[in-house]
């Protein structure tokens, strides 16, 4: 056999042998080689970091603390002050029918600039109950064509056979203590207008559904709804429907858009109407202001200090043990990435 005819098996040899293996053709790409970012985390690079992050957590910080102890509020609980010294049955006393008027006075111990926010807050409600948050149709809210689809509104679906606009126990558990303030006498008007997001106003509460047959059934679990207005248009209704998270929430209730000077009294005259005497909750009413940052909250501040200073604290001590026991670096040569491609 010829030497040209043995090499040309050889070189057949070696086309079938590559054909058959798995390995994949070399590319960049596939080798994961493609130029990147590869930091080399030395002692300098990684205290110049927890450095950086000291110096733009703390002074944010402190700006949020200091936003958040700007803002006034005036807090107070008032379900078991509104109940009569003589009642020793609560849940009796609050299902009795009628308005259960109670008066209290709230006292401004700083200046509280306009707008002046009215929350009304609830303590052990869990609105975030499986079963509470599904029971409501939103097909029915949107839409006047579908005021009959009560799917999901167990057990608030019909009432005397009818179907009930709005469904669900949401609606049904709708908040219903209402409030009026004075000052000297002195009417303070709640705008109750726009508290809602204006999403869910334009968005999921239909302007041609209006209620029918609500709070009609043998168990009447809060406030009623006015028959001659659009659900788009009842805001406490809107308010009450985006549920909340967590068991202790505050809503919007309206704003008080005159200032309110240290020193003043404050007249409220509340109806103590809502039950959370059956399920040990509580019920507060609450002003507030507002800052750049929002409502008072002091979470924020917090974590933002508790991250700076901890990079602080990592950042001088990596320093000390760098200069105290130094330790020499590698060759970076070595690292995989700055070999020749293909591992050659």
């Amino acid at each position: 056999m010829s030497s040209s005819t043995a090499g040309g098996a050889g070189s057949n040899d070696s086309n079938a042998a590559r054909r058959q293996s798995k390995r994949p053709k070399y590319s960049k790409f596939t080798q994961q080689e493609l130029p990147a970012c590869k930091p080399i985390l030395t002692p300098r690079a990684v205290i110049s970091a927890f450095l950086i992050v000291t110096i733009v957590f703390i002074p944010i910080g402190v700006a949020s603390l200091i936003a958040s102890h700007d803002v006034v509020e005036i807090i107070d609980r008032y379900d078991s002050q509104c109940i009569p010294a003589n009642v020793t049955d609560k849940v009796s006393y609050i299902q009795t029918p009628g308005e259960k008027p109670c008066n209290r006075e709230l006292h401004v111990d700083k200046h509280m600039k306009s707008p002046i926010y009215v929350y009304y807050q609830l303590d052990n409600f869990y609105q975030n109950h499986r079963r509470y948050v599904k029971s409501r149709n939103d097909e029915q809210l949107r839409d006047s064509k579908n005021e009959n689809s009560t799917s999901g509104c167990d057990p608030e679906n019909q009432a005397n056979g009818m179907p009930i606009v709005p469904c669900g126990l949401i609606a049904w558990s709708l908040f219903n203590d209402t409030y009026s303030f004075s000052r000297n006498s002195v009417n303070l008007t709640v705008n109750k207008t726009e508290i809602s997001w204006k999403s869910d106003r334009d968005h999921k509460f239909g302007s041609d559904v209006f209620p029918k047959n609500f709070q009609n059934g043998s168990l009447v679990g809060g406030g009623h709804l006015d028959e001659h207005t659009p659900l788009s248009q009842q805001e406490d209704l809107i308010v009450w429907m985006r549920t909340a998270a967590l068991p202790t929430f505050r809503k919007l209730y309206g704003r008080i858009e005159v200032d309110l000077q240290k020193g003043d009294v404050i007249q409220v005259d509340l109806k103590n109407n809502y039950n959370t005497y059956s399920f040990n909750g509580k019920k507060k009413l609450v002003l507030s202001t507002t800052s750049w940052l929002g409502g008072k909250n002091d979470f924020l501040g917090i974590a933002y200090l508790t991250v700076g200073g901890l990079s602080f604290f990592l950042s001088m001590a990596f320093t000390v043990v760098y200069l105290v026991k130094p330790r020499q670096l590698g060759d970076p040569s070595y690292l995989s990435w700055n070999r020749n491609p293909g591992g050659q």
